[in-house]
């Protein structure tokens, strides 16, 4: 019974480890969020205290898959996600934030 419960155990942290988003993070000295970096949970550790979002808004794969990306804010402190025009987002340490395309700009889901 506790190899069955065992193997259930590893089999269920399998899954949801297959269902987490794949995990990056800027190179360092760098301030932007990319394109390639949709879809994905980007990191944030000793990072500059402004990052910037892609200067074009990027469009998705469609309108129900519009580009996104997830922002965890690992510190030491404030961050502020900016786009060009009017974006404007401050994360705290140990908060994420879901940032979207809408095609002309940003918003936050």
């Amino acid at each position: 019974m506790k190899i069955l419960l065992a193997c259930l155990a590893i089999f269920l942290g399998q899954m949801i480890t297959l269902q987490a988003k794949p995990v990056v993070h800027l190179r360092p000295n760098r301030n932007a969020i990319t394109t390639d970096f949709g879809g994905k949970l980007l990191e944030l550790i000793n990072t500059p205290a402004t990052i910037y979002l892609p200067a074009i808004p990027p469009h998705g794969e469609s309108i129900n898959h519009p580009w996104s990306v997830d922002v965890k804010n690992l510190g030491p402190g404030l961050v502020r996600i900016v786009d060009r025009r009017e974006f404007d987002v401050r994360i705290d340490v140990g908060q994420t934030v879901h940032i979207r395309s809408t095609g002309s700009g940003y918003a936050m889901h």
